[in-house]
């Protein structure tokens, strides 16, 4: 009898930790497991705001696949996922052509939800890759650069607009507020004259999170340079700057939109029923209808039935969501009860910037440093599962207090 071959599409938190996990669940003759990533590396998304502000190298955030997977029981394919064909059992590759599955886990992550705002696909940069980031930060290091050489219109040079105050937009300022007054002294620009507007359709910043929380973020960044606009939508995006709901034109040469994701678009273009491009999945993470896929990470849609609203697509959601369904893979080739997927909530910090944070860990408020020091806790934590403890001193955050 010939093994089945599992495919794993993607290799962000969830599709990776699948990986690692099959290895520990699986021996050589159950499975023949596949992992297909657009690069040949990891990232952390959650580290990307800071590439994109410059407070941490690109090098840092990205580990290669390599390093973390057994070769010997994991075979890596770098390319490029063009089309799912869910009935055929087959996954068209851009480079390589087909691949057959028996099961296919699918963690291919987001797409940038635009809100069919007209002209941000166009015109605003998003934090969604290494690349992407890489570009943002070149980009503003670019025009401040420029400031002092340019005479008309150079104060937009130094105006950055960031679209949506959820965690993205709040982590990404926040490391905006430590890095302006470096560029102002390495270009020659004078710091009153760079602003950084955070702009959020929503009635407050963090929207869902504590009040009291919040309060402390906004004072935090405000007292270092952060301009607020709450319950603002935007109306347009153009090249150079934004047109806002309450009428105000805002020149600015960095856009930089936070606003939200949606599933990634080979999930609508299969064919599967979704909600912004989401799988409600079954209980056990799989495809409705369709018993040997599994969807996790961004693409799977979980309701918090206390609340009756999905879960947000977070790294610790992606991460558990792995577990389960590398247990019900194991289940579905050697036999046994399949597990559903109960989502435990260990907390959740935002970063502020240096040394600065929030959170909420079980019951308790964290505020300042000691939040900071739980968010790289938290950082070094996923370092650990995946490569132990020589990854956490090769790529960890090790000194929690600075």
């Amino acid at each position: 009898m010939s093994k089945p071959t599992i495919v794993i599409l993607g290799a962000g938190y969830g599709g990776i930790m699948t990986a690692i996990r099959l290895q520990k669940e699986l021996s050589l003759n159950q499975a023949n497991v596949i992992l297909v990533n657009k690069h040949n590396y990891h990232y952390q998304t959650t580290w990307l705001h800071e590439n994109a502000a410059g407070t941490l190298h690109h090098d840092k955030t990205r580990i290669p696949i390599e390093d973390i997977i057994d070769t010997n029981k994991i075979h890596f394919v770098q390319d490029t996922v063009k089309e799912i064909k869910k009935d055929e059992k087959v996954v068209i590759l851009e480079n390589k052509g087909e691949l057959t599955y028996d099961y296919l886990v699918i963690g291919l992550g987001s797409d940038p939800e635009t809100f069919g705002i007209p002209g941000l696909k166009e015109h605003a940069f998003g934090i969604r890759s290494i690349n992407s980031v890489r570009q943002i930060r070149e980009h503003i290091e670019y025009c401040f650069s420029l400031y002092n050489n340019t005479k008309e219109n150079r104060d937009q040079l130094v105006t950055i607009v960031v679209g949506g105050a959820g965690f993205t937009g709040i982590e990404f300022v926040g490391e905006l507020a430590d890095r302006i007054p470096e560029l102002c002294k390495e270009y020659d620009v004078p710091r009153e004259k760079v602003r950084v507007v955070n702009v959020e359709a929503a009635p407050t910043v963090l929207p869902g999170f504590d009040v009291e929380l919040v309060e402390y973020a906004m004072y935090n960044l405000e007292r270092r340079g952060i301009e607020f606009l709450v319950g603002v939508p935007i109306k347009e995006c153009y090249e150079g700057g934004v047109l806002l709901g309450n009428g105000e034109d805002i020149k600015a040469a960095t856009i930089v939109w936070t606003g939200g994701v949606r599933g990634n678009h080979l999930i609508e273009d299969a064919g599967f029923e979704t909600m912004r491009g989401r799988v409600k999945v079954e209980k056990d993470l799989r495809m409705p209808g369709y018993d040997y896929i599994f969807v996790i990470g961004d693409c799977a849609l979980i309701i918090n039935e206390e609340i009756n609203r999905p879960y947000p697509p977070t790294a610790q959601i992606a991460m558990q969501q792995a577990y389960t369904v590398a247990k019900n893979l194991k289940a579905l080739i050697a036999g046994g009860s399949l597990e559903e997927f109960h989502y435990h909530n260990k907390g959740t910090v935002a970063s502020l910037g240096r040394g600065e944070a929030i959170g909420v860990v079980g019951n308790k408020k964290l505020f300042g440093s000691t939040a900071a020091a739980m968010k790289k806790v938290i950082d070094n934590r996923w370092l650990y599962l995946i490569g132990g403890i020589p990854m956490v001193l090769k790529k960890g955050k090790l000194n929690l207090f600075k």
